[in-house]
């Protein structure tokens, strides 16, 4: 199959695994991201793809995978061991306020960069750190996507170089 017709194939199913994707994540914006992580496995492994096979079970199965190796990760980046001699850090309740004794102090000296940013960049970051979708944020604040997502990562970039330390 000649990388013109691979091509034409994977766009063919864009509405299938576009549907695919939703019913996996529930939530459009991780739909899209599933969507076009799966085009780029496909296209980076299309030398793996067998002739006369389905395709799209082929592209599917890389989509439930991407899914589900995602998924893992997530759940391992969000487990706590605890190393500690009687389990303190399990035990602590997850509204308790304690932390690192300078943890107090970091977070104050992060609000105060993030108050610095001009207020048309950072009311975005803001909207987006507090859990809305950039689709909220874009009607909210009366601005396109792209501005929203644009203005978020320059802000998100300038943060990293102000707070590198951290």
């Amino acid at each position: 199959m000649t990388a013109i017709e691979f091509n034409y194939k994977l766009l063919g199913l864009q509405k299938n695994l576009k549907y695919f994707a939703y019913t996996l994540t529930s939530n459009y914006d991780d739909a899209q991201d599933l969507l076009q992580e799966t085009y780029l496995k496909a296209l980076n492994n299309r030398d793996k793809f067998t002739a006369n096979t389905n395709f799209k079970a082929w592209t599917f199965t890389i989509m439930k995978n991407t899914f589900i190796n995602n998924y893992r990760k997530n759940v391992r980046n969000n487990t706590i061991v605890d190393k500690t001699d009687d389990l303190y850090f399990l035990n602590l309740s997850k509204k308790s306020k304690m932390g690192l004794p300078d943890s107090d102090y970091a977070a104050k000296e992060i609000t105060e960069k993030i108050n610095t940013i001009n207020k048309d960049q950072r009311k975005p970051f803001e909207m987006y750190n507090e859990g809305y979708k950039y689709k909220e944020i874009a009607e909210k604040l009366d601005l396109s996507i792209g501005t929203v997502k644009s203005r978020i990562f320059f802000t998100r970039k300038k943060l990293m170089e102000e707070l590198k330390d951290y």
